[in-house]
């Protein structure tokens, strides 16, 4: 069983100082932690890890990795009993009550999303046991180091009334464009990224449908946020223009931000 705490808010913000290429207004920030266009919200989520490495808390937030012996947040729970379900549901109302429901892609939320896909592991398996593996094991590592993550599904808009490939080079949608023995190379954008500034790695993703010849889109993977060749194009930020917590109590602590990642 290893010693190691339970995560809270030092740890977290001092994993987002990774030189993450995040720009606003066309510049690069050099620390989402402390620029004035994030770090409240920044810090806000952060607090969340501090309200679950209390110990007055501990007991309800979290629960013992089964591989690693950590104690990490319950949105990372696979429940096998009612009482498990219902301390994870406790659990998660708990979060949320930090913010009043304010930070719609708090940790718990993709965390939740990828675990409930693995509790029926056997349906990845049943198309490609290789592929469930790997998923399966992304599982474990985000859930015994207990990271943030965001997520980006949809491709940006251009032009509904032509598929992909009819845009052709207009088309600035993230694809395969190389694939050897050392992995697959991808280029292009996806969107919506909320709190990408303040996460810890991207899951990507295919939401909308494909056609067969649009084989190229299909691909899912996960990467840190500061991989090489990866830009996080934020969205105007309405922290930066709060004047005050009182005039702006929501945009001042709340804006999560949206992103555009272009790969």
């Amino acid at each position: 069983m290893t010693g190691e705490p339970i995560k809270n808010a030092t740890e977290h913000l001092q994993s987002l100082v990774d030189g993450r290429a995040v720009y606003l207004d066309g510049q690069l920030v050099d620390d989402v932690t402390r620029h004035i266009a994030f770090c409240q919200s920044v810090h806000t989520a952060a607090g969340l890890y501090d309200f679950q490495a209390d110990p007055a808390n501990a007991d309800l937030m979290t629960f013992e990795s089964p591989t690693s012996g950590r104690r990490v947040n319950r949105a990372w729970q696979m429940p096998t009993t009612y009482e498990e379900l219902v301390t994870r549901r406790r659990a998660l109302v708990s979060w949320a009550e930090q913010h009043a429901g304010f930070m719609g892609r708090s940790p718990d939320h993709v965390a939740s999303a990828i675990t409930g896909q693995l509790m029926g592991l056997d349906l990845f398996e049943d198309y490609d046991k290789d592929r469930a593996k790997a998923y399966w094991d992304y599982y474990v590592y985000a859930r015994d180091n207990d990271l943030y993550l965001t997520y980006v599904i949809i491709n940006p808009q251009v032009d509904r009334s032509k598929s992909t490939i009819e845009l052709e080079n207009n088309n600035p949608m993230m694809k395969i464009v190389d694939e050897d023995s050392e992995g697959v190379t991808v280029r292009g954008a996806k969107m919506l990224g909320t709190s990408a500034v303040m996460a810890n790695e991207v899951f990507v993703a295919h939401l909308q449908p494909l056609r067969p010849d649009e084989v190229d889109y299909a691909i899912s993977f996960a990467v840190p946020m500061n991989i090489p060749g990866l830009k996080v194009l934020s969205r105007k930020s309405y922290e930066k223009h709060a004047v005050s917590e009182f005039d702006n109590p929501l945009a001042s602590r709340y804006d999560e931000n949206d992103a555009l990642m272009y790969f």
